[in-house]
């Protein structure tokens, strides 16, 4: 089904907007539920408890409104682009055909694009998890690139995902803030190149973790500092994380990820960084700095007095009092054993 050459724009593909609100029915066909099959590796999540409820209500009711759309994959088998929610609700609902739209000759990236832009039709992208964030965002991304549009912002966006320390802007929230527009990726997402390219690392980590930062157990930035960790240690990181019930804080990811950069994380030594043993700050062997306070400075010295002799005195005080409590100690040792 792949064709050749540049990525088409969403609209380009459809010759017009397609929204929630389309009347539009030219081109519909009713196909049989059984002959659909879901995206090959769906990136978005379907509908679950109140709103999958009000979904099968509303097909019930009224139908399948908004036609889905699909492409051939093989012969008697379409795969579903767009409507993924709709169908599994008509599935529940009882239904055995649904509307569609059948899109031919597309290549994957135009697909890929499809299934994105209509998934940003029906939900903000505010309300996608962390992982549908940046398969959107890579979405996006390639079709720009394929599109050959914009290939300064394209190269910026390429190189921030691969260097060493991705900038973090202090008005920068962990969830993706909204910046200036000069720093914007597009109009599209309203982010800033920084965050663009921390989305995109995200898709450089295994599903495992990346599950673990939908589930806020593991937290955005220290995500993508896991995310340069090679994926054979990331299985490791996981596998000590599940065993044990570890939390990942920014410290621990940026211990880890420099082990990892430097050559030397095995198993050992990321289950110290994990459990806090590796990183923990030494007890330092200084003695306990003091101050004296004035007022009893002047109740014992002379004003004239120096500080060197102000301490010398102290120190023979000291002597003193330490040795009197000492021979105390001796002297009760001596009395019990008289005893």
């Amino acid at each position: 089904m792949e064709t050749k050459g540049k990525v088409r724009s969403f609209v380009d593909i459809f010759g017009e907007d397609i929204t929630p609100d389309s009347k539009v029915k030219t081109g519909i066909t009713e196909i049989e539920i059984s002959k659909l099959v879901p995206f090959s590796n769906h990136p978005f999540k379907l509908y679950e408890g109140e709103r999958l409820h009000d979904m099968v209500t509303s097909i019930k009711e009224l139908g399948v409104i908004l036609p889905i759309v699909i492409r051939p994959r093989d012969e008697e088998v379409y795969e579903i682009l767009s409507g993924h929610n709709r169908v599994n609700a008509a599935k529940i609902a009882g239904l055995e055909k649904v509307p569609t739209v059948i899109k031919e000759g597309l290549s994957d990236d135009e697909a890929n694009l499809i299934v994105t832009e209509t998934n940003l039709l029906q939900r903000s992208f505010s309300d996608l998890s962390y992982s549908e964030r940046a398969v959107a965002l890579a979405t996006h991304y390639n079709a720009i690139k394929h599109q050959g549009k914009r290939n300064d912002l394209i190269n910026e966006i390429e190189m921030l995902s691969k260097v060493h320390d991705i900038k973090v802007e202090t008005s920068l929230s962990q969830v993706g803030a909204r910046m200036r527009s000069d720093e914007k990726v597009g109009e599209k997402y309203n982010l800033s190149k920084n965050t663009v390219a921390r989305y995109l690392r995200l898709n450089e980590l295994i599903p495992e973790l990346l599950e673990r930062v939908d589930n806020e157990e593991i937290a955005f930035i220290p995500a993508v500092a896991l995310s340069f960790i090679k994926k054979s240690e990331q299985q490791d990181i996981e596998r000590i994380i599940s065993d044990n019930n570890f939390k990942v804080d920014m410290v621990k990811a940026d211990i880890l990820r420099s082990n990892s950069e430097a050559g030397s994380l095995p198993s050992d030594r990321i289950y110290a960084i994990l459990s806090g043993e590796l990183g923990k700050k030494k007890k330092s062997n200084k003695p306990v700095s003091i101050k004296i306070k004035p007022k009893v400075i002047s109740r014992f010295f002379k004003q004239e007095q120096k500080p060197t002799e102000i301490e010398e005195v102290i120190e023979k005080a000291l002597e003193l009092y330490f040795s009197s409590i000492s021979e105390t100690a001796k002297s009760s040792e001596d009395m019990e054993a008289d005893e």
